[in-house]
């Protein structure tokens, strides 16, 4: 692979940036999936979770709702200010509201009722589906269902029932409703008589309640017979189906092993029925949006809407088709980077600090401050199971590293300043003998040594799997022998705590980065400090080899990537794509790729742009030669006015400038250049009023630079001539220096007035003394 006149990367290019697009509130599905995230409503394409639109106002969107057809979106915000927007274009209407219920006409802009009577905060609203009835039922914080007549504006009926927040209502037909609350039941009202018909115990909180469809074969959920059947979503964080008629629980999701002994992890929000997708999607407590096959309940699609600090990343499967992601949590995220389809991994039951992977791309390994070790692997179609764990460490487990030959042992460090070597047995590395595992195998830890004074930060294994290194708080890294964990020495020189340590893949070397803000090289065999890269202003947090090791990759905590060329110790590319500290930093197999992680829970993936940049210099090059050959001809055949709209295009001052010359020096020049600049394009004459600033600063140019100034005011309005972007400061720039030639000009001409009254003088004495001689 070509890269670089040495082979060396140049450069690298941010190609896609996984961020937050949801942080909780309703969201509303059609063909695409709308999200409100702040002051934002995310529009997404639910295949490839790309970001499609983003609706931005400058208070946080408290609710939105989506018209039938699609077109036309209503945000309400914490400012108490209704907008509504064609999505597609942008916002069309500001309006106001209070806590009563307003009924808006969207046509003509106006409010048609206000609706007066509920106690306390209005939380939820629904029009009756059939429009001729005019009819709207809320709910409020007495917990009571209000059924309000649009034509009289008055309240018809209270429908009591539920002793805790009412959270969704379904209309079954035209006169049964479905309601669902968070005080464990739902109840089914017959709207004629506006009583209850039945009471269904959940036995959880209940978030919301989908009616199934009257179509549709719902055999394998438990649906026999006809009449009414209604999923649940709620506190226990499964999808349910019940019989309305008889109240009896017909179907329940199967609930994972990882997932049986945290249930409040799962706990559900939302729940809908997406009828364009036949999928039923449900919102997680942890803002993971999911998609189930509305008529199996099986998983169809998983995205994560908000990741808080992301603290490391790696590139997983194969072909690197997959990252694993610790995002603060217990839970683990495993994005398939095509699709953006996301696994929520559950095992650890405190946060994860830090993650592995070995080099098949198959395994991988995380550890937690729950003080655990858990090795995963990947199966078929890029299902992630755990299927290993390790405990033994006394405090939370802050760096692991696998072997890198073979898939036979991981490393561990952590905050009780142990290093513990973790043999992995040959039954977890077979595919056949992994996939039979139904619940973890223990890890058993083959030898545990004491290694520093202070908290381990970084852990590494060489390439060939006979050393170990490790960097710690203490200010100190240490390498070690991988078969005793015997200690072979000891590198000493940084000022502050070491963050990261770094084997090279093809030296004798090891690299360190530190809190003083600088990366060092050290020999493996004597020791010694070869190398020291300064350059960063903060703490340099994660380290990599690129280039096959010939470079190194560095990320710092004020959000900075910087790339390092070994031999000539510079920094040839410094990176701004974070905000905050970038705690992941990993490349791909082909060392074409890196992906960076960060505090500010955006994940960005970068590509190698180096040859690409290289192709584009030159053939921007080879167009420039091109250009100016064809310059040169247009000038000698005197087509001046398609000889500055070139010389424009090249953006080059001086270029533009070798053409006014060449106009000027004609016959009549000065003519030919008015009627040239007269006809260019607004854009173009732009375009000229910046260079001639540039020309006027210098006395050999000023004449040119008057020339063109003096065309374009005689021939541009004033009015036109404001409308010029950059006038202001072009005005600003060429007043001082115009105001300097003229002075000069008027010094000169006063020296020129001086000159020949001397000389006419001197000429007159000499006259009359020959007129003497001839007396």
């Amino acid at each position: 692979r070509h890269r670089g006149a040495v082979g060396l990367c140049l450069s690298y290019a941010a190609t896609r940036k996984i961020e937050p697009f949801y942080k909780g509130g309703r969201i509303q599905v059609t063909p695409f999936m709308f999200c409100p995230c702040g002051s934002k409503v995310n529009v997404i394409d639910v295949e490839t979770g790309a970001l499609l639109h983003s609706l931005q106002q400058e208070e946080d969107v408290t609710a939105f709702v989506l018209s039938p057809d699609d077109e036309v979106l209503v945000t309400g915000s914490r400012a108490l200010l209704l907008r509504r927007w064609r999505w597609r274009e942008g916002p069309s209407l500001p309006g106001g509201c209070d806590s009563t219920i307003k009924v808006w006409d969207m046509v003509k802009h106006y409010c048609t009722h206000n609706l007066k009577g509920s106690s306390g905060v209005v939380h939820l609203v629904q029009f009756h589906p059939d429009i001729s009835r005019l009819q709207l039922f809320s709910s409020s914080i007495d917990y009571k269902i209000r059924i309000w007549d649009l034509s009289s504006s008055r309240c018809v009926a209270a429908l009591e029932g539920h002793f805790s927040a009412v959270t969704s209502l379904a209309f079954a037909d035209g006169n049964s409703l479905l309601s669902s609350g968070r005080d464990k039941i739902c109840m089914v009202w017959d709207l004629e008589s506006r009583q209850s018909k039945r009471t269904v115990p959940v036995y959880e909180t209940v978030e919301a309640a989908v009616l199934l469809p009257k179509e549709g074969d719902f055999s394998q959920l438990g649906v026999k017979n006809q009449g009414l059947h209604f999923v649940t979503a709620g506190s226990k964080g499964i999808l349910r189906v019940w019989e309305a008629a008889s109240g009896a629980c017909v179907h329940s999701q199967a609930v994972p092993f990882a997932l049986q002994e945290e249930p409040s992890e799962r706990s559900l929000s939302q729940c809908q029925f997406v009828p364009a997708r036949n999928e039923l999607l449900t919102v997680s407590m942890e803002h993971n949006i999911v998609f189930y096959d509305a008529q199996s309940l099986q998983l169809r699609k998983q995205l994560a809407g908000y990741n808080e600090e992301v603290l490391d990343v790696k590139f997983l499967g194969p072909g690197d088709s997959h990252i694993v992601v610790a995002t603060n949590s217990p839970q683990l995220k495993v994005f398939e980077l095509a699709t953006s389809h996301c696994q929520i991994l559950y095992g650890h039951t405190e946060t994860i600090l830090a993650l592995d992977v070995f080099r098949k791309g198959l395994m991988f390994v995380t550890c937690a401050k729950d003080r655990s070790v858990r090795l995963w692997r990947m199966g078929r179609a890029g299902r992630v199971t755990c299927v290993a764990q390790g405990l033994g460490h006394a405090h939370g487990v802050g760096a692991v590293a696998c072997s890198r030959m073979k898939e036979s042992f991981v490393v561990t460090s952590s905050q009780d300043c142990t290093i513990k070597i973790w043999n992995i047995p040959e039954s977890l590395t077979s595919k056949a003998k992994a996939a039979l595992i139904s619940s973890p195998e223990p890890l058993h830890a083959r030898v545990t040594e004491r290694g520093h004074d202070k908290d381990i930060n970084s852990v590494a294994v060489s390439p060939n799997d006979k050393l170990l290194a490790t960097g710690s708080q203490d200010r100190l890294a240490k390498l070690w022998s991988c078969s005793d964990c015997s200690l072979l020495g000891v590198f000493s020189g940084h000022k502050r705590g070491i963050w990261c340590v770094q084997f090279s893949p093809v030296d004798q070397v090891l690299a360190t980065s530190s809190a003083d803000g600088t990366l060092k090289l050290w020999g493996l065999r004597d020791f010694s400090c070869l190398k020291t890269f300064e350059g960063h202003d903060a703490s340099v947090l994660k380290i990599i080899f690129v280039s096959r090791g010939a470079q190194l990759l560095s990320s710092g905590s004020d959000g900075l990537l910087k790339l390092w060329t070994i031999k000539t110790n510079e920094c040839v590319k410094t990176l701004d794509g974070h905000e905050d500290k970038i705690w992941g930093l990993h490349s791909n197999k082909k060392d074409d790729m890196v992906v960076t992680a960060s505090s500010d829970s955006c994940i960005t993936l970068w590509q190698d742009v180096t040859e690409i940049e290289e192709k584009e210099a030159q053939a921007k090059q080879e167009e420039q030669i091109m250009k100016e050959q064809e310059l040169s001809n247009l000038l000698h055949e005197k087509r001046f006015l398609k000889a500055l709209g070139l010389a424009i295009s090249l953006d080059r001052p001086h270029t533009v400038l070798t053409v006014v010359k060449a106009i000027l020096r004609e016959p009549e020049g000065r003519r030919h250049l008015e009627e040239n600049i007269v006809r260019l394009r607004k854009d173009q004459k732009e375009a000229v009023l910046a260079f001639l600033v540039t020309w006027n600063t210098n006395s050999r140019n000023c004449h040119e630079a008057q020339a063109v100034m003096e065309t374009l005011l005689r021939h541009e309005a004033p009015d036109t001539l404001l409308q010029f972007s950059g006038i202001k400061s072009a005005v600003e720039s060429l007043l001082p220096y115009t105001e300097r030639h003229f002075q000069r000009l008027s010094r000169l001409l006063q020296a020129s007035t001086f000159i020949e009254f001397m000389w006419h003088n001197m000429r007159l004495a000499d006259v009359a003394q020959q007129d003497q001689g001839t007396l």
